[in-house]
């Protein structure tokens, strides 16, 4: 066991452990490796444990790039910082943040959508709680157990529908560990008070259910009533163990993430990255877009391909913008389209889901539209009758932004705005090359993974990532320095028009939308202190904080990846 020791402002200035020598380097969130000082070594016991060179850490550094640089491929990368992670934590997250444009690719999005597949199969060691629907009724117990450590965040995934690769069962704890990777990198949430949890309920993947390997529970997803119980049994075991933590929901599936976050966003400080975050940034680059070209909110009408949770979710967050720039909902409902499995979705079309219901265009709107099957209205047609502005995507099929699609997006706009957002980039919607060359130079790009910059006409054009990580983790840390109650469609507000600020689309047209990944923890800070004045605004600090004290806060919770001293 080791306790922190803090001075005054509520810092970690020592470690105190009375764990012997070889534990000690068994803690990753202890463990310095070589970098103990020899009077660490001699009053903790790891002389002869470690080799005589004591180190500084910007030497490990180096080492731990050189032997990154030497792998194969991603996957072996994802699988080197995974054993870093798991034996120094602290140099782990050093060096990602002094390589962050590097390391996120690997440790997220694209690459840990491989790792998610490849779960079973490269299964090294147990990482975080896994809670079975079969073994229930030890869920408390299991919970308990953790609350001897301070908790302030848990992500929880049940594998269903993870990133554009869909239900991946047991897999999906990757996505967890891989996010909470994300939140210390880019706010410096603190590692030793997150947990990833995997909600163990089955798989409808029958590659991996015939597989012998497969390490999830070997049945068919439980559903229903069963389900809703086991989320809510969940639900309140977090509540009871852990009163105070930010519950993130990651890669539920269609027909859960909304109800489970509707439900249980009264009652406790929760949060879907899915539905929210994904939106938060997507409203940003729109709020950006319009800014910088310059045009107001009724000139624009936007256009959703994939209107499943995570569509709608953004959806919902843009329509928030539209209202807030001057539109009434009824009139900026008008301008928003959504194209499903079977079409633009209409309003006579049977067994509509809730959350799509409020976008169904009338049938008498698109009765005069030129289409060749008015049940099923393809995207292009949507695009040339509805002359849309800004066009989304969350459909996961590649190349469905076809190039007569984006010549029409340039006959429509100036500026078309076009965000293929579906990742891993094996199922985005359109290259951006494409895009470019396509618009002639015009086209404001989001991407959901990252790509490579485009050389077009003598200029050289950055590709934005519109990547969450430059969103959830500040989110995330002003509700936990402020300890708030609830995250609240205003907290949201403010997370987007924060990011916006940073748009590098404010110094002219041609500059990517987003700031570079790099910036990810100035990014972060500034959004945090945004989210955590509007949660005080609103009466939604448990702490009962005041508003000149959230930055503070905020400061006071970021962890700095650095060697402390460790004592006994």
């Amino acid at each position: 066991m080791y306790t922190e020791v803090k001075n005054d402002a509520g810092k970690v200035i020592a470690i105190q452990t009375d764990e012997p020598g070889q534990q000690i380097l068994d803690n990753p969130l202890v463990n310095k490796g070589t970098a103990f000082s020899q009077e660490e070594r001699d009053t903790l016991g790891l002389n002869g444990r470690l080799p005589v060179q004591v180190e500084t850490m910007q030497s490990q550094v180096r080492r731990v790039y050189r032997q990154f640089k030497e792998k194969g491929n991603d996957i072996e990368r994802n699988v080197f910082l995974n054993l870093l992670h798991d034996t120094n934590t602290t140099l782990f997250f050093q060096f990602a943040s002094q390589h962050i444009d590097e390391v996120l690719p690997i440790v997220y999005t694209p690459t840990v959508g491989d790792a998610v597949e490849k779960y079973s199969a490269e299964f090294r060691r147990p990482a975080g709680v896994y809670l079975s629907y079969q073994e229930r009724e030890h869920m408390d117990g299991i919970l308990a157990g953790f609350t001897n450590r301070q908790i302030d965040l848990i992500i929880v995934t049940d594998g269903e529908a993870v990133l554009g690769i869909g239900d991946w069962g047991i897999g999906g704890m990757d996505i967890s560990i891989g996010k909470l990777m994300v939140y210390i990198i880019c706010a410096g949430i603190n590692p030793a008070r997150v947990l990833p949890i995997q909600l163990d309920v089955g798989t409808n993947n029958q590659a991996l259910l015939d597989d012998p390997m497969y390490l999830g529970s070997p049945h068919k997803r439980i559903a229903g009533e069963e389900y809703d119980a086991f989320i809510a049994q969940f639900v309140a075991s977090v509540e009871k163990h852990f009163p105070n933590v930010y519950l993130h929901w990651e890669d539920f599936g269609r027909d859960h993430a909304r109800s489970i976050l509707e439900k249980y966003r009264p009652q406790l400080c929760t949060f879907n990255d899915d539905m929210q975050g994904t939106g938060i940034v997507a409203t940003a680059n729109v709020i950006a877009s319009i800014e910088a070209t310059k045009t107001a909110y009724g000139d624009h009408r936007v256009v959703m391909f994939g209107a499943g949770t995570a569509g709608c979710g953004i959806m919902d967050q843009i329509l928030d913008a539209f209202v807030a720039g001057g539109l009434s909902k009824e009139d900026a409902l008008s301008r928003f389209y959504i194209i499903d499995r079977q079409g633009l979705v209409v309003d006579d079309m049977e067994n509509l889901p809730d959350f799509q219901q409020c976008y169904a265009r009338k049938r008498s709107e698109v009765s005069a539209w030129d289409v060749k099957d008015s049940s099923n209205i393809t995207l292009e047609e949507v695009v040339r009758n509805g002359k849309a502005t800004i066009l989304i995507g969350c459909s996961t099929v590649k190349g469905a932004f076809t190039p007569a699609i984006i010549r029409q997006m340039a006959a429509n706009a100036e500026y078309p705005v076009i965000m293929p957002l579906s990742n891993p980039t094996s199922r985005s919607e359109a290259e951006p090359k494409d895009i470019i060359e396509l618009t002639d130079g015009k086209g404001i790009i989001a991407a959901g993974s990252p790509f490579a910059p485009v050389d077009y006409k003598g200029k050289t054009y950055q590709i934005s990532q519109g990547n969450n990580a430059f969103i959830f983790p500040g989110l995330g840390l002003g509700a936990i320095a402020v300890k708030a109650t609830c995250v609240s469609d205003g907290m949201i507000r403010a997370a987007s028009r924060t990011l916006s600020s940073f748009s590098p689309l404010h110094k002219g047209i041609g500059n990517p939308v987003l700031p570079p990944i790099h910036d990810a923890l100035k990014v972060s800070g500034s959004v945090a202190v945004a989210v955590g004045k509007q949660a005080v605004a609103e009466g939604l600090s448990a702490i009962k904080a005041k508003e000149e004290d959230v930055e503070k806060l905020v400061a006071l919770n970021q962890w700095e990846p650095l060697y402390i001293p460790v004592k006994r």
